[in-house]
């Protein structure tokens, strides 16, 4: 029988995996509304030093974001806990793939400590997938937790967590710490999956955020696709309704950027007129909030889009009392 770390151990250490495309399909520009400034300010650099200080990883290095140099002048930064390496290899990430070291005991306590040297009122904290792992990583995920909560009480908590496929107990741990705000990507629509997220399931990520909110409903749930990977209109469409049919509160809509050649290619760039009407249409079908836009990422603004949620909450329940 093969096993997952069988096929891990199978597969090269690759920063950039070879992915299911044609590997001479030509690159498209990239429109003018895409473009972003290079990080070059005091803050970014002072962000910088504490995560490295701290010897952190974020996923604003590791998959390349586009709002790195936004987000790190405000002293934000998106924690990617479990290590650098993954034990996926989607068509669509910068993330490194291959066999994970070790947890890291003292990892919760460095992401506590660095939390609090930024004054962070709101944190949002994901990780590589570790399917070599008996519990995917939901203890370290929970230790995370309490660590930051110890460390600065003040602090809401999002988190975004990998699907935990096949990792029985998992979500129970994770949610049982209580996080603030549960995230899972979704990220692209069902007829997609064998070519960007071979290693997931579609039905599987729409029941664990339903899962969520059976458990423990006073915790948001959250969900984010990109665009621009050669979905159609409709899909995205009955993806929302999929989202809605769990209770997932808040979706994110962003344009797909491809970080290499050997990635899966941009299908075409999504329009800012485009991602307006998906945001119109999402709040229509009953999501708190929606943010649609190119450079919408799952992390970015996450502090001030986390006080909306709570404002939308309670904006609806006054309106049903």
């Amino acid at each position: 029988m093969v096993t997952v770390l069988d096929t891990i151990a199978n597969a090269p250490r690759l920063r950039h995996p070879e992915k299911a495309h044609k590997p001479d399909q030509e690159v498209l520009r990239k429109p003018d509304w895409i473009r972003v400034k290079a990080p070059v300010s005091k803050g970014y650099a002072e962000t910088r030093e504490i995560v490295k200080s701290n010897k952190l990883v974020t996923v604003c290095e590791e998959a390349g974001c586009p709002n790195i140099g936004e987000c790190w002048e405000k002293k934000h930064a998106t924690f990617m806990i479990m290590g650098e390496i993954c034990t996926r290899a989607c068509a669509f990430c910068n993330v490194a793939t291959g066999i994970p070291t070790a947890l890291d005991p003292d990892e919760p306590a460095r992401v506590a400590h660095a939390v609090k040297q930024m004054g962070l009122t709101h944190v949002v904290i994901t990780s590589v997938d570790r399917d070599d792992l008996a519990d995917g990583g939901a203890q370290h995920f929970a230790e995370v937790i309490r660590a930051i909560r110890a460390a600065t009480p003040s602090t809401t908590i999002e988190i975004l967590t990998p699907d935990f496929l096949r990792k029985e107990g998992a979500l129970e741990i994770v949610v049982a710490a209580k996080p603030d705000v549960f995230n899972h990507n979704l990220e692209t629509v069902p007829s997609n999956y064998l070519t960007v997220r071979p290693g997931a399931r579609y039905f599987h990520s729409i029941r664990l955020l339903q899962r969520v909110k059976e458990i423990d409903p006073s915790i948001f749930t959250k969900s984010g696709i990109m665009v621009g990977l050669g979905e159609e209109r409709n899909e995205i469409l009955q993806l929302m309704d999929d989202l809605r049919s769990a209770n997932v509160d808040f979706m994110t809509i962003g344009q797909y950027l491809q970080p290499s050649k050997k990635h899966h290619p941009v299908i075409r760039f999504v329009t800012p007129e485009e991602f307006k009407s998906f945001e119109t249409i999402g709040r229509t079908k009953g999501f708190l909030l929606v943010a649609s836009s190119p450079l919408t990422r799952s992390s970015h603004h996450a502090g001030d889009d986390f006080a909306r949620l709570r404002a939308a909450r309670e904006a609806l329940l006054k309106k049903s009392a």
